[in-house]
């Protein structure tokens, strides 16, 4: 079925949902961080998931499933489980989820993780809900409509250059030596042009950083389309830019990222960096 067969989505009703969902999901990881019995590594010893990130991705879908039974879904632990972890993304429209972003955080009680519920129309995000249950943040946003933080609007800050500043980065959980030099040659160059690197350990909660204008980009190289969907609409909705680690267009399942308060330092951290990862798509 092509977009232009698919029924009208009511971003709304979409919105209004998932948030109820996420709040139902957040008292989940919150009720059960620090209490987990199982810890299980996937792609590498650094690439954990818990009995809390199937739990919670089974909830969120078995809710939306009853508000939106037509539409598609896309989970970080079913994908994993299932298709080699390839996903399968077309135009229609698609709950994308990351029941627990941030789980290593999950695991040692930090509090920086977030259940992250997005909706793609046409490949494109549209709707982001992030909720941080240990800080008590809700984030979210509908195409058009602005972006919010606990109901009240957010927007970026703008830096008149990378030398000025704040960056967000990951290490990730690849622990290949390629990933490990390209990591690491990017922080040495990026690092001594701009003010300081942060790593908050939940890619969700770096880019809504940027959103608040707390920092001014974020990158990483090796993200999949759940991390990026729900944060990546909040972002542009609150005026920010997004694009491939190479400035072109984004690619939601090509897993590199580079969010920023706005194209001008996007454009600067893209050329401070001197390795760009080439990674199989989701």
């Amino acid at each position: 079925m092509s977009c232009s067969t698919c029924p009208s989505v009511d971003l709304e009703e979409c919105e209004k949902v998932a948030v109820g969902i996420a709040r139902q999901a957040g008292k989940i990881i919150k009720d059960t961080c620090g209490k987990v019995r199982s810890v299980e590594s996937k792609q590498s010893f650094a690439d954990l998931v818990t009995e809390t990130d199937q739990n919670v991705e089974k909830l969120v879908f078995a809710e939306l499933k009853k508000s939106f039974p037509n539409h598609r879904f896309i989970g970080e632990e079913s994908v994993a489980a299932a298709n080699h972890g390839k996903v399968e993304f077309t135009d229609e429209p698609t709950w994308i989820v990351d029941p627990v972003d941030g789980t290593m955080n999950f695991v040692h009680t930090l509090p920086f993780v977030a259940v992250c519920i997005g909706l793609a129309l046409n490949k494109k995000p549209v709707l982001g809900v992030v909720f941080c249950p240990a800080l008590d943040q809700m984030f979210t946003a509908r195409q058009g409509n602005g972006a919010y933080c606990n109901g009240q609007p957010i927007n970026v800050r703008c830096s008149p250059s990378l030398r000025e500043s704040l960056i967000c980065a990951e290490f990730g959980s690849d622990r290949s030596e390629e990933k490990r030099v390209c990591v690491f040659k990017n922080l040495e160059s990026i690092s001594w042009q701009c003010h300081g690197i942060r790593c908050l350990g939940s890619a969700a909660m770096n880019i809504c950083s940027v959103a608040l204008g707390q920092t001014n980009a974020f990158y990483e190289f090796g993200l999949h389309c759940w991390d990026m969907c729900a944060p990546v609409a909040i972002l542009v909705e609150a005026g920010g830019y997004v694009c491939d680690t190479k400035g072109g267009p984004l690619n939601l399942i090509g897993r590199r990222l580079i969010v920023a308060c706005d194209e001008n330092i996007a454009r600067q951290l893209s050329a401070a960096m001197t390795c760009h990862l080439e990674l199989p798509s989701d």
